[in-house]
């Protein structure tokens, strides 16, 4: 009898079915609407759980592909978000163009944001659970490792991983082939 109790008991919460709501209206402004508003080159793909904070400040060029629960936030007014073609984003990428500043004996959430754009070149891959702060350039052909924070630019064909990500590597031909 208890465990019909507790089961009729939470199909019956209507706060169970409030939840629903407040998940579908989160789904619609972090994954529907924004994705409309992206710019995105032919044959690129977006997995559908991706979520994006000002869509109309993020641009992809062709054959682009980000994998699921991935993360692309633009600024909230100049921020932006561009990459090139044939950018791969694996599962779980956070990127963001918008970023808190440190102002002595203000609390965290009264902290003033500072937006800077996000631009990833041309044949670069991110691995999965990358973060790309505000701010930083990766350059054509580079490959940042699962796992690593990018804080700081990435030169064209620099293989890079760690927190924060430094180079480990290079991809001659990628740093080289100015057509890519």
């Amino acid at each position: 009898m208890g465990k019909l109790a507790g089961f009729l008991g939470s199909i019956l919460d209507p706060r169970s079915y409030l939840h629903v709501f407040r998940v579908i209206h989160y789904y619609g402004y972090t994954h529907v609407r924004e994705r409309g508003k992206i710019t995105k080159g032919p044959g690129t793909g977006i997995a559908p759980n991706v979520s994006f904070r000002n869509g109309a400040r993020i641009k992809m060029g062709r054959d682009c592909h980000v994998g699921e629960r991935c993360y692309l936030w633009a600024g909230d007014s100049t921020g932006c978000i561009v990459m090139g073609d044939y950018v791969s984003i694996a599962p779980g990428v956070f990127i963001t163009a918008s970023d808190y500043q440190f102002v002595e004996g203000k609390p965290f959430r009264s902290q003033p944001k500072r937006e800077r754009d996000v631009r990833i070149g041309n044949d670069v891959w991110l691995g999965a659970r990358v973060v790309v702060t505000a701010g930083v350039t990766i350059g054509d052909g580079c490959i940042v490792g699962a796992g690593a924070v990018v804080t700081k630019d990435l030169a064209p064909g620099t293989i890079a991983a760690g927190v924060p990500a430094k180079p480990i590597g290079r991809r001659e031909s990628a740093a080289n082939n100015k057509s890519s």
